[in-house]
């Protein structure tokens, strides 16, 4: 086998959508689209659930993904999503003695990746030779170049304030992250803590496939989006 598996991080505590990763996304639970894709690319040795809810558990388990044990920690909505992959690791070695080589991160609120983006993630991560690659989007819909931050009188402070002076195609191009795919060698996340460790690099990939859903509004977006290319 190839050393990979794949972690679908899912808390059961999400507090801005309650049930955020088991509620119907366009006919399923929204993790199982994560977890299909995940399937589908034919990468991974394995593609565990690593949740602390059991009603999650069972859900991963009828879409096809492994849930071995519940998550023993870094399960509140404080711990960085990297702290939760790193214990599933380490309840993978301890429950499984399995240690991969390399791990995908695979946030089950990011819906619309598809089997081609994990696919094209991976192999941009083999040929340049990282430890650590994260995904991004180009900003599109607003310039971030023009941000500002407004004063309690409305008085707005620009963050780039040479930008303002500039035409947009003058400004080079700007790139957002989003959890959809996350990659790292094992022990260099482990050394690290974190997928954002030394010389990480960047995957665009399409907005689509990066939309991550935190809000009510990113749902009613994602949906649309999904109905719209896949007639969901």
């Amino acid at each position: 086998m190839n050393g990979l598996v794949a972690v679908i991080p899912a808390r059961g505590g999400s507090k801005r959508i309650p049930r955020k990763n088991i509620i119907d996304f366009c006919g399923k639970p929204m993790i199982a689209w994560t977890i299909e894709v995940a399937i589908e690319s034919g990468l991974f040795e394995r593609v565990l659930v690593s949740t602390d809810d059991a009603e999650i558990a069972d859900v991963g388990r009828t879409y096809g993904a492994e849930v071995p044990f519940l998550r023993d920690k870094a399960a509140d909505d404080t711990a960085p999503v990297s702290e939760a992959t790193i214990a599933a690791l380490d309840q993978i070695s301890a429950h499984l003695k399995l240690r991969p080589s390399h791990v995908v991160q695979l946030m089950p609120n990011c819906p619309l990746r598809r089997a081609s983006d994990i696919e094209n993630a991976w192999r941009h991560y083999l040929e340049q030779g990282a430890r650590f690659q994260l995904s991004c989007f180009q900003y599109a819909m607003a310039n971030p170049f023009w941000a500002v931050t407004l004063g309690e009188d409305g008085r707005p402070t620009p963050l780039f304030p040479n930008a303002m002076k500039t035409r947009s195609q003058d400004l080079p191009t700007l790139y957002c992250p989003t959890g959809a795919i996350w990659i790292a060698e094992v022990n260099a996340l482990t050394e690290a803590g974190t997928f954002y460790g030394p010389e990480h690099i960047f995957f665009e990939l399409p907005w689509q496939a990066a939309l991550d859903i935190d809000t009510a509004e990113d749902l009613a977006i994602a949906r649309s989006v999904a109905q719209a290319s896949f007639g969901k």
